[in-house]
């Protein structure tokens, strides 16, 4: 045998290894992703259950929701309808209760005010003819006529 012989025949040797040795290596490539399938498949077998649950869950956890958001709803006019008629409530009740005391108050410190005047002998001031003592009146005017400026 010649020396290209030798060259081609352990050319051809290595590469027939080489194919084996890509052959098993596909074939272990070929097995893993059957244990994968396999595993996926036993995977979803597995959790198709979880997910159906974790729907429902969702979608009752939904309606519970919606349906406290409807009550909350109902209680916040409830509330601001209690708030309004509260308000109202207490203003009533105050206008009630200090208007009449406040009334009588004046009415006590008038009456007192005229009172002491009499027994001090002052004069009677009497507001009959529209005036009142202690007011002046700018609609007379005594003495030379008022100029007005004209307003342009």
């Amino acid at each position: 045998m010649t020396a290209g012989e030798l060259v081609v025949v352990l050319a051809a040797l290595l590469l027939t290894i080489g194919f084996a040795a890509l052959i098993v290596v596909l074939l272990r490539v070929l097995d893993t992703l059957r244990d994968l399938r396999r595993e996926v498949t036993d995977l979803r077998i597995e959790t198709r259950p979880l997910i159906d649950e974790l729907r429902t869950s969702a979608a009752e956890a939904r309606e519970t929701v919606d349906e406290a958001r409807h009550d909350l709803e109902r209680f916040d006019k409830v509330l601001g309808s209690a708030e309004a008629i509260g308000d109202a409530v207490g203003s009533r009740v105050t206008k009630t209760a200090f208007s009449s005391p406040s009334i009588k108050a004046a009415g006590l410190a008038k009456g007192t005010s005229r009172t002491l005047a009499r027994l001090r002998g002052a004069p009677r001031r009497s507001a009959i003819d529209g005036r009142q003592p202690g007011v002046i009146d700018v609609s007379r005017t005594t003495g030379a006529p008022e100029q007005r400026r004209k307003r342009a």
